[in-house]
């Protein structure tokens, strides 16, 4: 691998951070504290291009075919510079989680119709895949598309879903056939306003405040043949192919946070002075750096690994597991340490190094537990 990049890549990388910290930073301890979620600034990132990272240039996007290390590398830029990991967790799952699939596997209409909107922000969409009884085990879910004339009817429920009580789309996985497992999933867009289908109210959550979770109900549903993406039986397919792009850049914004949580953590134990010297010569506090910085590097490694292999058509079930577990639990660690180096004041709200703790939990349950990444990780060695 060349670890070199190129120069419109690290410009662009600047650009994304000098706006995430000029644009999106305001009242965020507020917000966080009340649990609001601002269209405004998901408008002014549409605006900056943020979501054109996920889309051909033909519908709205930045490049004329997605480049993934771009990309990755221009949403590590925006983990850095905005604080609101709440607002990066909800940018990148439209990204990748529904504009990806819909860039793949979609019509031409529905390319059309779905993607500019999305590019501009205009629509914000959501993606319907787990439930109340199928979290882990996904292909256990309940949610059914019965096939009938002209479309499917929809009857079920999903929940936990990022975004969605601000959807105006919602890419939702039922089942046409239980009998099939997972060759039955089947992918459906479901426009905000269809009947029988319902969004509810926010769930108030321990952190990642600032982007609403929330849950769908889909009671006797019909969706036109025209908004099925793909085949039936083909919403295996789509979870495979976006996972590792998912994974990719919204794991590349917590790696952002992680490195500016490190520089101020930094700069904190120089400037504190205990016991007649700034604390971060005493060996404790060092050693919890010097972790830190571990932590940063041997995840970015991965990271990049992974963009690189998908970038280059190949296969990277194990390494995107890899980096699932490795980056979302030394975010943990490292927002545990940052508190600990700042001692009580660590503690506190308004010194937002708390906020990074509770952001950083969410990270070992979405998109894959940690429990699973291990069993997947065990599961491609043989065992």
């Amino acid at each position: 691998m060349d670890f070199s990049w190129p120069e419109n890549y690290t410009q662009y990388r600047a650009e994304v951070i000098a706006f995430a910290k000029e644009t999106l930073n305001d009242d965020l301890v507020e917000r966080d504290q009340a649990g609001l979620f601002s269209r405004q600034l998901w408008q002014k990132c549409a605006d900056f291009g943020i979501l054109g990272l996920a889309a051909p240039k033909q519908y709205g996007g930045k490049e004329e075919e997605v480049d993934l290390l771009f990309s990755m590398l221009a949403m590590e830029g925006f983990g850095y510079g905005c604080k609101d990991n709440g607002l990066s967790l909800g940018l990148n799952a439209q990204m990748w989680t529904v504009q990806i699939p819909i860039a793949h596997f979609g019509s031409d209409a529905q390319k059309e119709k779905y993607l500019t909107a999305f590019t501009s922000g205009q629509w914000i969409a959501a993606h319907a895949l787990t439930e109340p009884n199928a979290g882990s085990d996904i292909f256990s879910m309940e949610t059914l598309a019965e096939k009938t004339e002209g479309g499917y009817v929809l009857n079920g429920k999903k929940h936990l879903i990022t975004l969605a009580p601000e959807a105006d789309v919602a890419l939702v996985f039922a089942n046409i056939n239980p009998k099939l497992g997972k060759w039955g999933v089947t992918a459906f867009l479901v426009d905000k306003g269809t009947p029988g289908f319902t969004a509810l109210p926010t769930d108030s959550k321990m952190g990642l405040r600032t982007v609403p979770i929330g849950a769908f109900e889909f009671k006797d549903c019909f969706i036109p043949t025209e908004n099925r993406l793909g085949g039936e039986g083909a919403g295996f397919s789509i979870l495979n192919y976006s996972l590792e792009y998912d994974r990719c850049c919204i794991l590349a914004s917590q790696l952002g946070a992680m490195e500016r949580q490190l520089e101020e953590t930094i700069a904190f134990v120089k400037e504190r002075q205990q016991f007649g010297q700034s604390i971060g010569k005493f060996q404790s506090v060092s050693n919890r750096i010097a972790d830190m910085k571990l932590r940063l590097e041997t995840s970015r490694l991965l990271l990049y690994k992974v963009a690189w292999l998908k970038r280059n058509g190949k296969s990277a079930l194990m390494e995107a597991a890899l980096l699932k577990l490795q980056l979302s639990e030394s975010f943990v660690a490292s927002s545990m340490d940052a508190i600990r180096s700042r001692g009580g004041i660590g503690f506190l709200t308004a010194t937002e190094v708390e906020r990074d703790m509770r952001d950083a939990v969410g990270g070992v349950l979405y998109a894959g537990t940690s429990d699973i990444q291990r069993s997947i990780i065990a599961r491609l060695l043989g065992l």
